[in-house]
């Protein structure tokens, strides 16, 4: 065995794929007990193996575990295949068929352990074999190499699991049936086309963000999905972007989204003497104009929250100017009365603004005009 080689490919897998030497050191025991056991091994016999890498040396041992006669079958009951065995009551102990490969009586472990105890292990020493054969070790191989991918597999779920609700970046690496698939390194996620915002174009090579909204374990790998229409897109991408919402110092209460359209983002100041509205405009719009760079030109009404359902139904509306606002708490339903050059932008294109604002407040909203005419109306669960 060329230890130098083993060494350095050890040393290969920890920097490179993420595994810890000493989790591939039990990966590789547990092959070269698999290989034992295959060629020179009994039925029922429970191999161990240890292997030191920085010489090379291995040895074996037979594991037996500790039993006593209330633990074992009768003779009648062994011979009984269809004794019910899936029913023990609590407290009751699973009788077993004795294996002499497999088990050792108590009264035998207590000459080689005298505070043995059913169902303590005992360990005996196994002949070191160095040479396995040629199906042993490709069966060393196979094993090796399956544990080391689980391991590769569980690595990479930790570390995108930790990253979950968060923004993520990597590199377009192509496209198929409407998704786009991205390369974060060690892994590739999936964009799904129902998580694209509308419009958007994407190309080979380019770098794009977007939340990583799921990370799922599969019997096949793991898939990591993202998402650029998410609602918390937007609420990660205002942390990174503005300071006082980082800090805490201003909060978002809600966000109604039509992603690639328009988003309204509800915001409150938890410190005095902040303006919640102002803080994510920046100077001269700096910081909103970022965000709406990244989301392809989407435009976002920043609005301040309030408690009460008449200021926060009046402020959801805005660009529009509201004439008045009466709600009627326990139905959550509001009238809102505009001037008529208010009314195209309250209503907005489509009815995208009242119906907005109805998602953002959680409130059914009337617009009416000054004659008390109803003219548009929206509540939370209207779709664009």
């Amino acid at each position: 065995m060329d230890l130098k080689a083993l060494q350095a490919a050890l040393q290969q897998l920890e920097t490179e794929k993420g595994v810890s030497k000493d989790k591939i050191i039990l990966t590789i025991e547990d092959a070269l007990s698999a290989a034992y056991k295959k060629d020179f091994g009994k039925k029922g016999q429970i191999v161990h193996a240890k292997f030191d890498p920085e010489n090379g040396e291995m040895s074996f041992v037979q594991a037996k575990y500790v039993v006593d006669e209330s633990m074992l079958k009768t003779e009648e009951e062994s011979d009984d295949e269809t004794a019910e065995e899936a029913v023990v009551k609590e407290g009751e102990v699973r009788k077993i068929r004795f294996n002499p490969e497999h088990h050792i009586m108590l009264e035998e472990a207590r000459k080689i352990k005298k505070n043995a105890k059913a169902g303590d292990e005992i360990t005996f020493p196994l002949e070191t074999k160095e040479n396995f054969g040629m199906i042993a070790a490709q069966t060393a191989k196979q094993v090796i190499i399956q544990r080391i991918r689980e391991a590769e597999k569980e690595s990479i779920y930790g570390e995108f699991k930790k990253r979950q609700g968060e923004i993520i970046s990597g590199i377009v690496q192509r496209m198929e049936g409407g998704n786009v698939f991205v390369d974060l390194g060690r892994a590739t996620a999936i964009l799904p086309r129902e998580e694209q915002i509308r419009g958007e174009r994407y190309r080979m090579g380019e770098r794009t963000r977007a939340l990583l909204f799921l990370v799922e374990e599969t019997h096949r790998g793991i898939n990591l999905f993202l998402s650029r229409s998410h609602p918390k897109f937007i609420a990660k991408l205002f942390e990174l972007e503005i300071p006082e919402i980082a800090s805490g110092a201003v909060e978002i209460k809600n966000i109604a989204r039509e992603a690639g359209s328009r988003s309204k983002i509800a915001v409150v100041s938890k410190q005095d003497g902040i303006d919640p509205v102002g803080s994510c405009v920046g100077q001269k719009g700096v910081r909103i104009s970022t965000i709406i760079s990244e989301l392809g030109g989407e435009k976002i009404d920043i609005i301040e929250w309030s408690d009460n359902p008449e200021d926060l139904i009046g402020n959801a509306l805005s660009p529009a100017k509201i004439i008045s606002v009466k709600a009627n708490e326990k139905t959550r339903e509001a009238e809102v009365t505009v001037d008529e050059d208010q009314l195209s932008l309250a209503i907005g294109k489509m009815g995208q603004n009242v119906r907005l604002a109805a998602k953002i407040t959680g409130w059914k909203i009337d617009i009416k005009s000054k004659a008390g005419e109803v003219v548009a109306q929206a509540n939370e669960e209207d779709k664009n």
